[in-house]
């Protein structure tokens, strides 16, 4: 079973992708995650996303999918990828359609974590203390979670037509999100 889950910084996508994981024995495949070790190993890749995600920017495409390649087309996660974060863009989203096709795997269900810019910027401070994370100060999120709405909206209504595709809450509780998901997925 293949999952996509949608949701602007902050939404609980790493939250539930990990629930996920667990529930389908699964991968989680987080274009977060993929950029922040890319930046901690300082590699050639690493300092080209750096200036991008301190400036509230989203990663190029081209970067993000040769990111992405390498994990779809292991074997041992085959049928068993929670896309977290993935696909931002359109071109994401036929790349990832064609990536899929060419290993033999498609997606059985998309979520999207709908939550307001108020609810985020609660959950960021809230997670800055938590996690410190280097790329959840308050005015490079609201950025983000702009520039998300903006170019993620083509592919929300690209995944919109598809049967599986389902909108969820996202400023409901934690185990009240998961709850709704849990009842798409028949494992």
């Amino acid at each position: 079973m293949n999952i996509i889950l949608f949701g602007p910084p902050g939404a609980g996508k790493g939250t539930q992708s990990k629930h996920l994981v667990k529930k389908i024995n699964g991968f989680q495949i987080s274009t977060g995650d993929l950029l922040r070790n890319e930046i901690r190993n300082n590699s050639k890749v690493g300092k080209m996303i750096i200036n991008d995600m301190d400036d509230g920017r989203f990663v190029s495409d081209e970067i993000v999918n040769k990111l992405i390649k390498t994990l779809i087309f292991d074997s041992t996660k085959k049928d068993r990828l929670i896309f977290d974060g993935y696909p931002r863009s359109l071109s994401q989203a036929e790349n990832l359609d064609l990536l899929l096709a060419e290993t033999n795997q498609k997606i059985d269900l998309i979520f999207f974590l709908n939550v307001n810019k108020e609810t985020i910027i609660k959950r960021i401070e809230k997670r800055k203390f938590i996690e410190k994370r280097s790329d959840d100060e308050l005015d490079t999120i609201l950025r983000r979670y702009d520039k998300y709405m903006e170019t993620t909206k083509p592919v929300l209504d690209f995944y919109s037509r598809n049967p599986n595709f389902h909108e969820i809450d996202g400023t409901l509780e934690i185990h009240e999100i998961t709850q709704k998901i849990d009842t798409f997925i028949n494992v």
